[in-house]
């Protein structure tokens, strides 16, 4: 029996949305702080030789001589290389090639001075921590498994990743084969160093090296196994347990509680920095400003960051190449492509920068008219609950510009400096359809745990019961859920 097979040739239509490199570069810069924006821009000078800094010429000059007219890029925004179209900076000289990114309307304060960035000189926790490893006797290969190690510690000093996780790690992005053994004991050798319990794995590790380095007595030895056999019990409270499975007085007990509680779980945080980072002060992307009559002015903190416009000299270059297109070689060819590139390239991150203080202008001054209450007395009861969405209608835009526009960015008030994210907050809605500030409620939380009886410490349903009588009626479960975002513990471990 034959067999016949055969292909048929379909053709299917189907529609892709894709960001062109205009937008990605809009999105990229819109994401960006104000100090990496300036770090950014400072970086495109250098790359781009088309670009420059300074306030573009006014005057008829800026025009020239523009009898021909070309585009660098065709309609579809790709670059155009059709050498027999007519050429010219047309597109490029226009109004909106004023370097004006940094707005005219309301963009200055009224002390408008540049100021330089401050950073911190503080030696960083790496810093502090490799001199104490070129100290030790090691040898070149165990300093560097220490490096690597020191760079894996979390922020809090801990080292939370497994022996196994390290081992792997170096064998790939370092090259460095090593043993479980060699590994421990360079971790051995680093939590000989100051501060005590720094590259401990646990919190029952951290307090242990903090322990052994206290002067040896009785008390020392109790609080030594207290954490050592018992200490889920003691992060739970369980005193009874811990007396009976220590066979140990209550007295002695309290004794070592007020030394254990001395001890400091986060021994990275009493150098005060991140790991491998230098301490930096915040610089806020936005200056709002309230009068007395409660008027308020915004502004962009866009001292730093230089204004830009096209070089001359590069389009005068491109102006002298496209007059002399009649008999040009495939080297001037090749010489008018690269102009035109990099103008256009340099005129796109101009628009991209424009485009980015436009849309944080626009997003920052919804903020603060949905807010204005709280910008105008500075009381944080007055913030209203506002989500993304809020600002996305107000503005015209996307949720997902106005989530990258408060991400990262702060905003310096009368009342402080605050990030964007401190203004949004979800609304709680009651049976009677009353909506209520979930970080109102929060605080009153906060506030009757605060005030409670230590002794007596308030249940859930006992909170939940107090919150409703000041006007706030949640249930119970919603109660735990708030005290758990809040870091509360439960009523017993209050005590």
């Amino acid at each position: 029996m034959a067999i016949h097979s055969s292909q048929v040739q379909t053709q299917t239509q189907q529609q892709v949305q894709t960001l062109s490199p205009q937008q990605i570069l809009a999105v990229k810069l819109l994401e960006l702080p104000t100090v990496e924006l300036e770090e950014r821009v400072h970086a495109e000078l250098l790359d781009n030789p088309a670009l420059e800094e300074g306030k573009e010429p006014s005057g008829d000059d800026l025009h020239g001589d523009e009898g021909e007219d070309y585009a660098t890029t065709d309609q579809d925004g790709e670059p155009n290389t059709d050498y027999g179209e007519d050429l010219s900076l047309g597109d490029y000289r226009t109004e909106d090639d004023i370097p004006d990114y940094k707005l005219q309307e309301n963009n200055r304060s009224k002390n408008d001075t540049p100021e330089d960035i401050p950073f911190s000189d503080n030696v960083s926790f790496y810093e502090t921590l490799k001199e104490q490893l070129d100290m030790q006797a090691l040898t070149p290969e165990e300093k560097q498994l220490g490096e690597y190690l020191i760079g894996s510690l979390d922020d809090d000093g801990l080292l939370r990743k497994s022996i196994d996780s390290i081992i792997d790690e170096l064998a790939i992005y370092q090259g460095i084969s090593t043993t479980p053994e060699e590994v421990e004991h360079v971790l051995s050798v680093i939590q000989d160093f100051d501060p005590a319990g720094i590259g401990a794995r646990n919190l029952q590790e951290c307090l242990l090296l903090q322990i052994r380095r206290k002067e040896d007595s009785p008390l020392k030895q109790i609080e030594y196994n207290i954490i050592d056999k018992c200490c889920d019990d003691f992060t739970k409270k369980n005193k009874d347990r811990i007396l009976q499975r220590l066979n140990i007085t209550e007295k002695q007990y309290n004794d070592a509680v007020a030394e254990l509680v001395k001890l400091n779980p986060r021994p990275g945080s009493s150098m005060g920095e991140a790991i491998g980072k230098n301490l930096q002060q915040i610089i806020p992307d936005f200056i709002v400003e309230t009068e007395d009559d409660g008027t308020i002015s915004l502004s962009l903190n866009n001292h730093n960051v230089p204004e830009l416009r096209l070089s001359r000299e590069f389009t005068d270059m491109l102006d002298e190449h496209t007059r002399n297109k009649a008999n040009q070689s495939k080297e001037s060819k090749d010489a008018l492509l690269f102009l035109k590139q990099k103008v256009d390239a340099a005129q796109n991150f101009i628009n991209a920068v424009k485009q980015r203080q436009q849309t944080l202008m626009s997003t920052m001054q919804a903020i603060i008219d949905l807010q204005r209450p709280f910008f105008q007395e500075g009381d944080e009861s007055l913030l209203r609950p506002m989500i993304l969405k809020d600002v996305a209608e107000r503005t015209h835009l996307d949720i997902s510009t106005i989530s990258r526009v408060s991400n990262s960015k702060y905003v310096q008030t009368n009342f402080g400096i605050y990030p964007l994210k401190f203004f949004f907050s979800d609304g709680y809605t009651t049976e009677n359809g009353e909506e209520l500030s979930i970080r109102e409620i929060k605080r009153i939380l906060k506030e009757c745990v605060d005030h409670e009886d230590k002794n007596a410490p308030y249940t859930d349903d006992e909170l939940a019961n107090i919150l409703k009588d000041k006007g706030y009626p949640i249930a119970r479960r919603t109660v735990a859920k708030y005290r758990q975002q809040l870091n509360i513990p439960v009523a017993r471990l209050r005590r």
